[in-house]
């Protein structure tokens, strides 16, 4: 059985750890469902972005794991990873971060199945010989990691991404990547701002060239401007189709939420967020776990073409 504390979880058992790791994701999800309305519900939620802004290229099943069992990690890798590649040594006595690895190996093309799986249920696909078919995903098993405060050798000069607050040219570098990301930006000069209150917006363009179009209040904050974009680049990238008014409360929370993980990874000050969960409260749990499979993924993407 996994071992709990107040903020952790550990998966000892060789016998049971999958099925625990599943169940606590499972779990995770409906305490989060079942107490939206709760200030422990957000602040779970807030602790999840945190871990999900480190580890941004993780899927949101393996962050909820490394913040179960380990909510302080900033970097983790695998046993020989940590020698091969860094130098360092995981310390005597450290216990295993266990996450969901990919299984990457042949695959029968019509059924997808590995080799051996292949033979062992009724798909009689024939038509190219095993040894030409393509490599694939074909499932997960649990892997062992290690958090670099596990660890000791040679340090790690760019272990910290987090920086006070300077937004540095990021601004300049979210307006750059507009067209890649297939949306049209404008930074409004205040005295023509004319959206009320609003820092931002996204609207479709035209009925001709239906790309979303973000606008955003120009202020002196550079901080403030980038935090503001990325939320509205992630309502391009997440709801530009959706039209649904009484889904706009719960909209907010995602691109919030994504704005907060990107914001965390380029460095800004983020700690002011507030997440009213309550707007998820008539989600069932299968919903909140597409909600925060979207975070991830559009959080990833952003931070990808920033990075390139």
């Amino acid at each position: 059985m996994a071992t709990t504390s107040d903020s952790s979880v550990s998966f000892e058992q060789t016998d049971t750890r999958s099925d625990e790791m599943n169940s606590t994701i499972e779990q995770w999800i409906d305490d989060l469902v079942a107490d939206v309305d709760n200030a422990q519900a957000s602040a779970e939620f807030q602790e999840w972005l945190d871990v999900q802004s480190r580890f941004h290229d993780y899927s949101y099943r393996n962050t909820l794991l490394i913040k179960r069992q380990c909510p302080e990690a900033t970097r983790v890798a695998g046993y020989r990873t940590w020698q091969e590649e860094f130098d360092r040594h995981v310390k005597e006595g450290e216990s295993a971060i266990w996450i969901w690895a990919p299984i990457i190996t042949k695959h029968c093309p019509e059924c997808e199945n590995s080799p051996s799986h292949h033979e062992n249920n009724d798909c009689e696909y024939d038509e190219t010989p095993l040894e030409e078919w393509s490599e694939g995903l074909v499932g997960f098993k649990s892997a062992p990691v290690f958090d670099v405060s596990q660890t000791e050798g040679e340090p790690l000069a760019d272990l910290d991404t987090e920086t006070t607050g300077d937004a540095g040219d990021l601004v300049s570098q979210l307006t750059a990547v507009a067209d890649e990301l297939g949306v049209t930006v404008r930074v409004v000069p205040k005295e023509e701002w004319t959206h009320g209150e609003a820092k931002g917006i996204c609207e479709q363009l035209s009925l001709v060239d239906v790309q979303p179009l973000v606008e955003v209040r120009d202020r002196e904050n550079d901080a403030d401007l980038a935090r503001t974009l990325i939320h509205e680049y992630a309502h391009a990238l997440l709801h530009f189709d959706v039209d649904d008014g009484t889904e706009r409360s719960k909209r907010e929370v995602e691109a919030e939420a994504v704005a907060y993980v990107v914001g965390r990874y380029c460095g800004l000050d983020t700690s002011g967020s507030a997440f009213y969960l309550a707007a998820w409260e008539s989600d069932d749990p299968e919903i909140v776990r597409e909600r925060l499979g979207r975070i991830s993924q559009t959080a990833e993407e952003l931070i990808d073409v920033l990075e390139d």
